[in-house]
């Protein structure tokens, strides 16, 4: 079994780009000031790419094409969901470990 990617795209071109630009770009009202604000706070090193990739993770979030649907799913109640007993056995029945 392979993995597939959920939406289409570029190979190699994520839909947001692992900058600073690309991540502001993308984020959504107010978001981006808290971004520049943890970036600005930010030492050189770890601490700063731990803010990139946590806000790159929020800002794919943002401009996920069926964030809205989603979004409206959850709050209705209608939301596909999974427990982790149901992937814990179908991973054992594929043999993965």
């Amino acid at each position: 079994m392979s993995a597939q990617p959920v939406h289409s795209g570029a190979v190699g071109h994520p839909r947001v780009p692992r900058t600073i630009g690309g991540i502001s770009s993308a984020l959504r009202g107010g978001r981006r000031a808290q971004f520049f604000a943890e970036l600005l706070e930010a030492q050189q090193g770890p601490e700063l790419d731990g803010v990139l990739n946590a806000w790159w993770g929020r800002a794919m979030l943002d401009t996920d094409p069926d964030r809205d649907r989603i979004r409206a799913a959850a709050e209705a109640g209608t939301l596909p969901t999974t427990s982790m007993d149901d992937v814990l056995r179908r991973r054992q029945q594929r043999g993965a470990r």
